[in-house]
């Protein structure tokens, strides 16, 4: 099952289930080409892990680290599917990464990953839009990944039955394939990323874990079209202009 929030041509916020294409909501069915799609939560924050694929550490050069590498994303950072996003102006460097993200269903704290996956409502997809100017430069990356729309994600959330376990997980760049992996290749799993997280934060209903990326990252240009899909998800779409 994949859930969705829209707003109607009324301007009616609604959440519904995508059904064979379309999106059924209060027993109405609607065309997702006819509507603008919103991202399928509202979290309170995103917890992001960086380093989290063998081969993209390989490109980074970096070591595998021995706990979950985490850094914190806020809700200033929220784009939506097919939003157009301005790149940072006077930047050399703005990438693309492509994520499984993780959507929590239920306020939780100190859990073990045995039972992780029961606070989780579902998978998404993101892109975790990286500034890399000041990201070299500064430890905590405030200024390399917490700026504005820096954070697309959705267009849906499906539930965890719904995405296979090795599901594939691409980035197109104008159409060409950029990223491809799957996310059975991450070092820390789901259940891990949970019970360490929750650790040390409480994780609110909502919130959005974004799991890290593969190889293959790389910088995105004025008028590019970036295409995150994860299978059994969907694909999430976004247009960058450099102002």
């Amino acid at each position: 099952m994949r859930y969705v929030r829209f707003e109607d041509n009324t301007g009616t916020i609604r959440e519904g289930k995508i059904i064979e294409g379309k999106i059924n909501s209060g027993n109405r069915l609607y065309q997702p080409s006819d509507l603008k799609i919103l991202p399928p939560s509202r979290p309170t924050k995103i917890v992001c892990v960086g380093l989290n694929y063998e081969d993209h550490i390989q490109e980074t050069g970096r070591d595998i680290p021995k706990r979950p590498s985490l850094f914190l994303k806020g809700p200033n950072c929220i784009a939506r599917h097919e939003e157009t996003i301005e790149l940072l102006p006077k930047k050399d460097r703005i990438d693309f990464e492509a994520e499984l993200g993780v959507v929590i269903g239920n306020r939780c704290k100190d859990v073990t990953a045995e039972e992780a996956m029961d606070f989780v409502k579902g998978f998404t997809c993101v892109n975790d839009v990286s500034n890399r100017d000041d990201q070299r430069i500064e430890q905590n990356w405030v200024r390399g990944k917490s700026f504005d729309k820096s954070c697309p994600f959705g267009p849906y959330i499906a539930t965890v039955d719904s995405v296979p376990h090795q599901a594939k997980i691409t980035l197109k760049q104008n159409g060409k394939i950029r990223q491809t992996s799957s996310i059975d290749k991450m070092i820390f799993s789901v259940p891990e990323l949970i019970e360490e997280i929750t650790s040390y934060m409480t994780l609110e209903k909502g919130d959005l874990i974004a799991t890290g990326t593969s190889s293959g990252v790389g910088p995105i240009g004025d008028k590019d079209i970036i295409e995150v899909e994860i299978e059994g998800i969907g694909t999430l779409v976004n247009y960058f202009r450099r102002l």
